[in-house]
């Protein structure tokens, strides 16, 4: 029997998968909709609302996003939810970081992942050394997010491993010996 065949024999059926109804088209659009609303706060202050505006949209945001949250899983069912998760998720799964990856990529997500950590360290110390802060500090704040998620995705799962052991107490780390020649 050739592998393909053996693939073929091995795959589990899907059990009990729902269609894609109107109820769980629905509460797909909600799930969405509750998911990509944090998008519109660094929009707010470009439209001229206040800090105690943008402050009080995002609480009532928050609130309304859980509602809309448990809206979706009431319409579309618990088996649509977890449908609607699963597609969602496995998609976003496909596009993560591989689970290994070259030590040349490895060393350039460290430098990406902690260069913003050090500035954040430093910047009260020398924010005055740094010209434009004053006048383009938000600009700073974005591109370090920038590079430290694309230092975390250039990483790899196993540094994701690697950072939840951080908070798991009973972690231990298991470094290889290294010859020594």
């Amino acid at each position: 029997m050739s592998e393909e065949a053996t693939e073929k024999v091995n795959v589990p059926p899907k059990a009990n998968t729902p269609k894609a109804g109107w109820r769980i088209k629905t509460g797909f659009a909600i799930f969405i909709a509750s998911v990509t609303w944090p998008v519109l706060l660094p929009i707010l202050p470009l439209f001229g609302f206040s800090n105690q505006a943008v402050a009080k949209f995002t609480v009532a945001m928050f609130v309304a996003a859980e509602l809309m949250m448990v809206a979706a899983a009431a319409i579309s069912g618990k088996s649509g939810f977890a449908y609607i998760k699963q597609r969602l998720f496995g998609w976003l799964k496909s596009y993560g970081p591989p689970e290994t990856v070259s030590p040349g990529r490895y060393k350039t997500g460290l430098v990406l992942f902690f260069l913003p950590l050090l500035y954040a360290l430093l910047s009260p110390y020398i924010r005055k050394y740094i010209p434009g802060i004053p006048e383009y500090g938000v600009a700073y704040a974005i591109v370090g997010d920038i590079m430290l998620l694309a230092g975390l995705f250039m990483l790899g799962g196993n540094f994701w491993r690697k950072l939840r052991a951080l908070f798991v107490h009973k972690a231990v780390a298991v470094v290889p010996d290294q010859a020594v020649g």
